[in-house]
């Protein structure tokens, strides 16, 4: 039972508490562009969790199997980057397979989360936080896809209603998102101190 609370509260604390995007500031590029629709942010987040599950996973274990072992930890930020790649190249021919609409509205930002900051922070993150199980390395790995996810959709439903807004002429577009990002930001750095 203690295991499963603690992975419960690493969940929730990585989803809300110390979400990438809103909190540590990681991510912002497809989180501001990928933002305009509900539908486009969706299929973003969905691509972040799974790059960043896959990601964090597979670094987790290459960085606890062989390169502390071997004294390679130099060699980290080569492999973490080598393994966000695949799994962004994975990301990509499905989504072009399967949903050749969503991947046509992604234009550039597909191919720009093998940049994301986000998804190589959470890799160092691991590291840093001395993660010493696999299980609770998912698990963080999970929450902060569903946390990128979330932020991303709650930003998309905002910026749909503002166009029904009356906004005034100085602050549409950028302006505007950029207010709502700061706003968001600090709701959820109200949750600090929570968990």
């Amino acid at each position: 039972m203690d295991t499963l609370q603690t992975l419960l509260l690493a969940f929730i604390g990585i989803v809300i508490v110390n979400n990438l995007v809103l909190t540590k500031f990681l991510g912002i590029c497809p989180y501001l562009g990928v933002s305009g629709r509900i539908d486009m942010a969706f299929g973003m987040g969905c691509a972040v969790t799974f790059v960043v599950t896959l990601a964090g996973t597979l670094t987790w274990i290459i960085d606890h199997t062989f390169l502390i072992p071997y004294s390679l930890e130099v060699m980290r930020y080569l492999c973490f980057i080598m393994v966000i790649a695949g799994a962004v190249q994975l990301v990509e021919m499905y989504v072009r397979k399967f949903f050749p609409p969503l991947y046509e509205s992604f234009g550039i930002f597909l191919p720009l989360i093998t940049t994301n900051c986000a998804i190589l922070g959470l890799c160092l993150f691991l590291n840093l936080w001395e993660i010493d199980s696999l299980i609770h390395a998912v698990v963080l790995s999970i929450g902060a896809g569903v946390g990128f996810t979330l932020a991303i959709c709650i930003m998309a439903g905002i910026r749909e209603n503002l166009e029904l807004a009356d906004v005034p002429e100085v602050m549409q577009g950028a302006p505007i998102t950029l207010v709502t990002a700061g706003l968001l930001t600090l709701a959820f750095m109200g949750f600090a101190g929570m968990i």
